[in-house]
């Protein structure tokens, strides 16, 4: 048994938990970022404190959307439970964010009450993430690159906005929307890239069926060879290309994230690095970023933001 499975004995619709305070329910979060989210701590370093346990709560609510998403076998009548599944956590957020109802008894939820009474987060961005979620039950492969864009609309786009709203003072501008959006979507699709190996293995494919045309790629029977890594290569430039344009976003926001912004920035690009480093030879090795380098990032983007304040 997984030890998500063992968590959803105790935390789902049938769970056995007993009521948990506040201060274990964020506790609980904590511990589920540092488990599953290395780039987290690494940017957590940077975060101002007020900020810690609010990202790791948004977090944590991502990470059991995931997680509930991907709570089947493979097969049509487990991809219903999971559907199940996640109706059910969309209940708990709307619970979760009718002040005049009790909180679920979920740690998450508990946790994240408590958040929303200190920041002015709107729901819509957690509800869109589910969206995603549910899609993933029903789609695996996709015909036009538009296509993948609408769905990294709601897998990727809505965390920054949620992050925004955490950070910003006033609501957030129509161009930090814009760039947040072409930040995430940018992130999204290096993980794509970086992953393609993985998700060929389970049966999925994020890799547009117009682009593979264009590079005579079957994407059903996937190969290394010199076009299917040119093909790679002119996805990297893509996902590239959307971090860039989402750079503005660093010097919008205060002060205070503004490193963390640019690190998660850095950090995509690294990812599209490594794998042009490696040839953009992702079926054979998947490429990943050391831990070093990692360091050097949070040392490079700490000490660059030391010069301009």
């Amino acid at each position: 048994m997984s030890m998500f499975s063992e968590e959803l004995k105790r935390f789902g619709p049938h769970g056995s938990s007993q009521p948990i305070s506040e201060t274990e329910a964020f506790a609980y979060c904590q511990r589920l970022t540092q488990q599953h989210y290395e780039n987290f701590s690494v940017a957590g370093w940077l975060l101002p404190k007020k900020f810690r346990q609010p990202f790791q709560v948004v977090y944590a609510y991502c990470r059991w959307s995931d997680d509930l998403s991907d709570e089947h076998d493979g097969s049509n009548e487990s991809r219903m439970k999971s559907l199940e599944y996640l109706c059910w956590w969309e209940q708990g957020l709307n619970d979760c964010f009718q002040q005049d109802k009790p909180v679920p008894n979920h740690p998450v939820y508990i946790a994240l009450r408590k958040v929303i009474e200190q920041f002015p987060l709107p729901k819509q961005p957690f509800a869109d993430l589910l969206v995603a979620f549910r899609r993933d039950q029903v789609q695996c492969r996709y015909a036009t690159f538009d296509e993948l864009l609408e769905y990294c609309r709601y897998s990727a786009n809505p965390v920054g906005r949620i992050v925004l709203h955490l950070v910003c003072k006033t609501e957030p501008t129509p161009e930090q929307l814009a760039w947040s959006d072409s930040i995430c979507t940018g992130l999204q699709l290096a993980n794509f890239w970086q992953d393609v190996a993985r998700d060929t293995e389970i049966g999925r494919c994020y890799i547009p069926q117009s682009v593979a045309e264009q590079f005579e790629v079957d994407l059903e029977h996937l190969r290394d060879s010199s076009t299917f890594r040119q093909m790679i290569h002119y996805l990297v430039t893509d996902a590239r290309s959307r971090l860039q344009a989402g750079f503005p976003l660093v010097h919008s926001v205060p002060k205070t994230v503004r490193a963390d912004i640019a690190l998660f920035i850095q950090g995509g690009l690294a990812i599209l690095n490594a794998i042009e480093k490696n040839n953009c030879n992702v079926l054979i090795q998947r490429p990943t970023v050391s831990r070093w380098k990692k360091f050097r990032l949070l040392v490079n983007t700490w000490m660059y933001f030391l010069r301009i304040f």
